[in-house]
């Protein structure tokens, strides 16, 4: 199994430019934010009625998306508990802002998260373009997740924190 440090070495190798450096910080975690949209779109009535309804609003929050982010956190926590807790952080603030989007309406939810998706990656692609490289995932789906990770190693690089 790779370290946290060797995934982030090998995705950097096709993410030199300073452009697409700038486009994946920003893309990136736009990407991240409307997957966990999208998913949170997903009906999942049956999952809710797993859980008593003694626990109320708690219950909209067991849903496709945080099942996602439950099996991703697995992969994250095997790679660096720092890093885990820094993805599980923002994570959180993702899920709270989908939440209150969610507030809005299940159409207003999925209807922004696949506009916008579909716009982060075109801009992902130029940035590609531009580097002249294909995204690291074309090599290794678990590229999309150290994505976000390599952005979030440069916060941690920037305020101290070692992965």
């Amino acid at each position: 199994m790779k370290t946290i440090e060797q995934w982030l070495s090998e995705y950097a190798e096709s993410h030199q430019n300073k452009v697409n450096k700038r486009i994946h910080w920003i893309a990136v975690p736009t990407i991240m934010f409307t997957l966990l949209g999208m998913l949170w779109s997903i009906p999942s009535g049956f999952l809710q009625t797993i859980l008593p309804e003694s626990l109320g609003q708690a219950r909209l929050f067991l849903n496709w998306a945080t099942i996602f982010v439950l099996i991703t956190g697995i992969f994250y926590l095997r790679l660096s508990i720092p890093m885990f807790i820094g993805m599980m952080s923002m994570v959180a603030l993702m899920l709270g802002g989908i939440y209150y989007i969610a507030l809005s309406g299940i159409s207003t939810l999925i209807s922004v998260s696949v506009s916008v998706f579909v716009v982060a990656w075109i801009f992902q692609f130029i940035g590609h373009k531009i580097e002249g490289k294909k995204p690291s995932f074309f090599k290794d789906l678990q590229f999309l997740l150290i994505g976000p990770a390599w952005c979030l190693s440069y916060l941690y690089k920037k305020i101290g924190i070692s992965y």
